[in-house]
């Protein structure tokens, strides 16, 4: 089994060369040995104010690693014991860096990689979002319900799979844990396979899926998106056949604010627009700059002015899931929080958008980076984002029937939406206007 930093590096794209560690030196021994009394002392003082809302029960985490530390044996150990220490802090963006310590190279040259199966779930059931490579070949399909996974009933295994993922990199809710388990949770290296059950026309089917879709279980988003979309960046556009402007925001980029001058040039004349945020990474951008897009030319909407060139003024729909992190969540819950658009999704999003600070242990092995004030203090009654994200103004749960016919339920219900108007005063923005 891997070592949870090694996991952590594995899963950003990164190896460490084999190494055989030698017997620690007792003054090595010494210097370790400072590293978890101060990380239990200093995280609990910088993050402890999260520790309620995350329902973190610090003491005994400081009893387990205090006890866990007498048996470490060499550097190895001792980081991956530190790294599933910080994963304690469910924090999605926390994790160890500045490694001094060389860890093994498990993958003998092999590709971390995907089954090119993709799971969401709706209530208990649990179905294929996404069905490419090894599991189309298979014969699933998006929409097909996935009864057992690896043995396990298909929602028992996700849970399992979210919970054991926690144990060496954490997460900010368990919603961002189940939708990591959903996605990621599935890939392993290239010469694996996933053996998993799923229903064709209500009788079950067994099926072992070879991994060997490269990174076909990272997510994009939206499961049916309209077609004949353009392109820029890692962003999509368009409309739909109802006639509405179609946005998917993948990602955050800087020019994000040029980018949607592009954009909205091309679809702003729609009566109503789509952003659909799924599975938007973060990124860095200036978010009233973006947030001013969407205000009508001439007239200021509360703090925000108008900007870009072609600003939209009409009625519109935010979509989320967990799969909308960092940087995706400020934004998504701007427009939510300050009136300007009606929010939906199947679940809250991720819940990890903080400022950080970076600490170095007193070995000097490593520094620990983790989130210790919640973005947008504002939101959620106070709240900010951090360990809670941002809930839509209605969820709305997948159709596993939809998909199968090819309709995006996310979709279709913004498309309803914008076509009969929002819950009496939910977007202030419409009825101000």
């Amino acid at each position: 089994m891997r070592s949870g930093i090694l996991a952590a590096l594995l899963f950003a794209g990164h190896t460490a060369p084999a190494v055989t560690t030698p017997p620690p030196a007792p003054a090595q021994a010494d210097a370790r040995s400072k590293d978890i009394p101060f990380l239990l002392d200093e995280l609990e003082k910088r993050a402890g104010h999260f520790f309620k809302t995350k329902g973190i029960q610090w003491d005994a985490v400081r009893k387990e690693f205090t006890a866990a530390a007498v048996n470490v044996k060499d550097d190895a150990e001792h980081v991956t014991l530190c790294n599933r220490l910080v994963a304690r802090l469910r924090d999605g963006h926390a994790g160890l860096r500045d490694l001094k310590v060389k860890l093994p190279d498990l993958s003998a040259g092999r590709r971390w990689s995907g089954s090119g199966l993709q799971l969401l779930t709706a209530g208990d059931t649990v179905f294929a979002s996404v069905a490419v490579g090894s599991a189309g070949k298979a014969g699933i399909a998006p929409g097909s319900i996935i009864s057992r996974i690896g043995g396990k009933p298909a929602l028992e295994w996700l849970r399992s799979t979210a919970d054991k993922g926690a144990d060496d990199r954490g997460f900010s809710t368990t919603q961002q844990a189940r939708y990591w388990a959903g996605h990621w949770g599935l890939a392993d290296w290239s010469d694996t396979t996933l053996d998993i059950e799923f229903l064709r026309d209500g009788a079950p089917v067994k099926a072992t899926l070879p991994r060997d879709g490269g990174n076909s279980h990272v997510p994009y988003g939206p499961i049916h998106p309209p077609r004949g979309l353009q392109q820029i960046g890692r962003q999509s556009y368009g409309k739909t056949p109802a006639g509405n402007a179609y946005i998917h925001l993948r990602d955050i980029p800087a020019n994000l604010p040029a980018q949607l001058d592009t954009i909205l040039g091309a679809v702003g004349d729609a009566p109503g627009l789509i952003l659909d945020m799924r599975a938007n990474g973060g990124g860095g951008c200036d978010h009233a700059d973006v947030f001013g897009r969407f205000v009508p030319a001439g007239k200021p909407w509360r703090q925000y002015p108008s900007t870009g060139t072609k600003p939209f003024a009409g009625r519109m729909i935010v979509i989320v899931d967990a799969g909308v992190r960092s940087a995706g969540e400020t934004i998504a819950g701007q427009f939510k929080e300050d009136g300007r658009a009606y929010l939906i999704g199947p679940s809250p999003t991720a819940g990890m958008s903080s400022s950080k600070t970076t600490i170095t242990v007193p070995s000097g092995l490593f520094s620990v980076y983790f989130a210790v004030a919640s973005n947008k203090g504002r939101f959620n009654d106070g709240r900010g984002i951090e360990g809670v994200g941002v809930p839509p103004n209605e969820l709305t749960p997948y159709d596993p029937a939809e998909i199968t016919r090819g309709v995006d339920t996310q979709i279709r219900r913004a498309e309803e939406l914008l076509k009969t108007g929002f819950v009496k005063g939910s977007v202030p923005f419409e009825e101000e206007k």
